[in-house]
């Protein structure tokens, strides 16, 4: 695992999703004074269970924290976001369940980046991967967002992505990329198989030259002259679909 700066974690559902799925990273939670104990009985005991101190403070101190957000009076410190390594993840992969993962770039809007976190830990999808540049890395916004599912899916973070294409080609994994322009449908691809599926921004799309380098490039059909999705909804539909043939499969 790769750990950038320490950070902090806002709102009640991200601090008692990651107080239960991985309690080792938190070093602290921040609870607002005036809040009654018997409505964060599970956030109590889950830090008690784990020895993790939990702190009651004025709302002053919240606000210090983590600024105007909505932060619903529950702040937790973490002691590292983590990411995942490829290859150690590309170890644990039983290719012939065809699995599917999500390959993301140019998302820079950490809202977009936790919905998407958010349906694809939801919709079985194995990872997430993002290049370094022009991408949100993971922070408050996107745990909070993802209603902290960020940490039930594995985030892989790679300096190229395309040596990712390289690396993930010779794993046995297809690229398909989703364009607007492209002449086959979601519905039409052939996903039995594992696949990667490669999102860019709303703004500019997938830049051509990694169009070029899909094995496939698929579009999500629209009518009534929308000309493009939001890149969260749009992986939504793709990891529903895949999981959809997948169950009927």
């Amino acid at each position: 695992m790769s750990k950038p700066d320490n950070f902090l974690i806002y709102g009640r559902n991200p601090v008692e999703e990651t107080l239960q799925n991985r309690p080792n990273e938190v070093d602290k939670v921040f609870v607002k004074n005036n809040i009654k104990p018997s409505t964060y009985q599970n956030i109590n005991e889950l830090a008690q269970k784990n020895g993790v101190p939990l702190v009651k403070v004025p709302g002053a101190k919240i606000y210090n924290l983590v600024g105007r957000v909505n932060d619903q009076g529950f702040v937790a410190q973490l002691s590292a976001a983590q990411y995942t390594d490829f290859f150690e993840w590309a170890e644990t992969l039983v290719l012939s369940k065809n699995p599917s993962i999500l390959l993301l770039h140019g998302i820079e809007d950490p809202h977009n980046f936790g919905a998407i976190l958010r349906s694809a830990a939801a919709a079985g999808v194995e990872a997430v991967i993002i290049p370094m540049q022009n991408q949100a890395p993971v922070n408050a916004t996107v745990f909070k967002t993802s209603a902290g599912t960020a940490g039930r899916i594995p985030i892989i973070r790679v300096h190229d992505l395309n040596q990712a294409f390289k690396d993930l080609k010779a794993l046995g994994f297809s690229i398909v990329g989703l364009d607007g322009e492209a002449k086959q449908t979601l519905w039409e691809a052939d996903l039995d198989r594992p696949i990667a599926f490669l999102i860019g921004s709303e703004g500019e799309g997938i830049h051509s030259e990694n169009l070029k380098r899909c094995d496939s490039v698929i579009n999500i059909p629209m009518v009534n002259n929308v000309e493009s999705l939001n890149a969260s909804v749009s992986a939504a539909l793709v990891s529903y679909e895949w999981m959809r043939r997948k169950k009927d499969g």
